[in-house]
């Protein structure tokens, strides 16, 4: 079982809620100058030199990534397409489980694994926004008494914030261990009962939800939720999707929950909050989503940051087998990459790729 980081919630520092802010409002700046692609039709291009980007360096950035065993990598610059790279299916059984197939294209289609988090935090952000439910609201309004293995009492503690903070109080088991709020734990199964309380309280499937909600306005065309045979029950269904698809769903992000004019996310408030520290036991974790600069906290009680090369303002989505969609304001970027985790030894794909990357960008 993952270590439970034990410390006071009761108080946010200062310095964490600006930083949020400030993470935030570059999105807004970047939101004026962003692309968006058609659905159908040609995704434009720009080359690294025109923004200011090594290009030498940038494709050696995507050599990495394909060395350490990389299905697709997709870099955008306010949209446009400043790099994109498709290699060999990773030679790897357990990656099988989670490749749906190929794109109309020859791009993977691959279950994401727990990158899949941060769009149910954006699917709960719009079942508020449109009067479904409340992130306050107790877990056991929507899915009854018994949900979990507490007692009662205990788990009308428990709200929809509390999974989305990872600060539910129960252990992978669904066990009680704490009160909700004073011990944070990475707690998957857990976390999948999220998308059985948006069922419960839109009435609708989730691929009704992802599709209606965020897949048809954006364009992602071959995003959809799958049945995962070879897992566990708590945690049976992975959402199924392409490097540009994924690509897609954080330029909206990156543009402030919009899709050129279309509203997707109009509540500004959950988004900031979305994007800023949920919680103080691990700041480096907002609603489902993991963000740099800040104080990240491992299993092992040490702390450091989420990627030390990479910009303080990134914020990411992040899967097993080193599933990301990483997303830059400062830079105006947005990076998704599947895969497998494999290929060269040593330093995690995060420490690797942005040590890489970061050397391409402009000076």
């Amino acid at each position: 079982m993952p270590a439970i980081t034990r410390r006071s919630s009761t108080s946010y520092p200062v310095s964490i809620l600006l930083a949020g802010i400030f993470a935030f409002q570059l999105a807004g700046i970047h939101a004026a100058e962003l692309y968006f692609p058609p659905e159908d039709g040609e995704w434009e291009t720009v080359t690294p030199a025109a923004v200011g980007w090594n290009a030498e360096l940038l494709s050696q950035a995507l050599d990495l990534a394909g060395e350490r065993d990389s299905s697709g990598v997709v870099i955008l610059h306010n949209g446009r397409i400043m790099g994109e790279r498709y290699f060999s299916s990773p030679d790897n059984a357990v990656y099988q489980n989670y490749l749906q197939g190929y794109d109309a294209r020859g791009a993977a289609i691959e279950d994401v694994a727990s990158a899949q988090k941060s769009v149910i935090a954006v699917l709960t952000g719009m079942a508020q926004e449109r009067g479904f439910l409340s992130i306050e609201d107790p877990v056991s309004d929507y899915l009854g008494e018994g949900w979990s293995n507490a007692s009662a009492a205990q788990e009308k503690a428990i709200t929809v914030e509390h999974l989305l903070s990872m600060s539910s109080g129960l252990d992978t088991e669904f066990g009680y261990v704490a009160e909700p709020d004073t011990e944070w734990l990475y707690n998957t199964p857990v976390y999948h009962s999220l998308a059985r309380v948006l069922m419960a309280a839109t009435g609708l499937e989730r691929n009704e939800l992802t599709i209606n909600w965020i897949s048809r306005p954006l364009g992602m065309t071959n995003t959809s939720w799958t049945p995962r045979p070879w897992a566990a029950a708590a945690i049976a269904v992975g959402l199924s999707t392409t490097a540009r698809d994924l690509s897609r769903f954080g330029l909206m992000i990156q543009a402030g929950g919009k899709w050129g004019e279309q509203v997707i996310l109009g509540d500004t408030e959950y988004l900031h909050d979305m994007l800023d520290s949920s919680q103080a036991m691990n700041p480096a974790y907002g609603y489902l989503w993991w963000l740099n600069g800040k104080e990240f906290v491992r299993n092992d009680g040490s702390s450091g940051v989420l990627i030390e090369s990479a910009p303080d303002d990134l914020i990411a989505m992040q899967g097993a087998a080193d599933r990301k969609l990483y997303l830059v304001p400062s830079l105006g970027l947005v990076i998704t990459r599947l895969g497998y985790a494999g290929g060269l030894p040593g330093s995690s794909f995060n420490d690797a790729f942005w040590e890489a990357l970061i050397r391409a960008a402009p000076e």
